[in-house]
């Protein structure tokens, strides 16, 4: 098996674990992001204007969304779960299936978000996905991000790949984005994250 047949089956491994517990993860989830995101995600929309179209990959039940569009703006719901957007459906929100990995993501959009998502793509594929948002980007328009902190990766159900700052923020660079802000925080379960705000210029 080469290198990017790998990473394909690694990534359709980690969709078909969440499709199994998408049920038990969507109860669990609070219907209102943290504070810290709030904070971040007003400032995307804010950065997107009022009416700007705002692209989110890796809905999963679609809390952020349902908060980006009580500031006013539209945002295109997908993920590769479609589990999730059927949950999301039974709520009147239409989602569109979508991988990051393997799909065109369209644009151009006002912003774009992912939130603990992009954790699960390959590292040899994090380049092409972060090449793809920033061609989806308008000038001038911010891509909000979060990566699981550390080093190596997990195998099994749920690929994780691990980043450090340092190395994650020369990524956005090198894609052609420029990093505004990023803040290290620890989440309830005591796992590590970095959050990312870019933007294209």
């Amino acid at each position: 098996m080469n290198r990017t047949t790998k990473a394909l089956e690694q990534c359709r491994q980690t969709i078909q674990s969440y499709e199994g517990c998408a049920d038990r993860y969507y109860a669990r989830i609070p219907e209102m992001p943290n504070l810290r995101d709030q904070t971040a995600l007003r400032r995307i929309a804010e950065m997107a204007g009022r009416g700007g179209l705002i692209l989110e990959v890796g809905s999963g039940p679609g809390r952020e969304a349902d908060f980006l569009e009580t500031l006013g703006v539209t945002v295109r719901r997908t993920d590769a779960t479609r589990r999730f957007l059927e949950l999301q459906a039974t709520r009147g929100k239409h989602g569109e299936r979508l991988d990051i990995v393997t799909d065109d993501l369209g644009g151009p959009y006002d912003a774009v978000v992912g939130l603990c998502v992009l954790i699960h793509v390959p590292r040899d594929r994090i380049d092409h996905v972060l090449a793809k948002v920033a061609a989806s980007l308008r000038p001038g328009a911010p891509f909000l991000v979060s990566m699981r902190d550390g080093d190596g990766e997990t195998v099994g159900n749920f690929h994780t790949v691990y980043w450090r700052r340092d190395a994650f923020a020369l990524r956005l660079e090198q894609a052609g984005l420029t990093l505004l802000w990023d803040e290290f925080s620890v989440d309830p379960d005591g796992d590590p994250w970095n959050t990312f705000l870019a933007v294209k210029p």
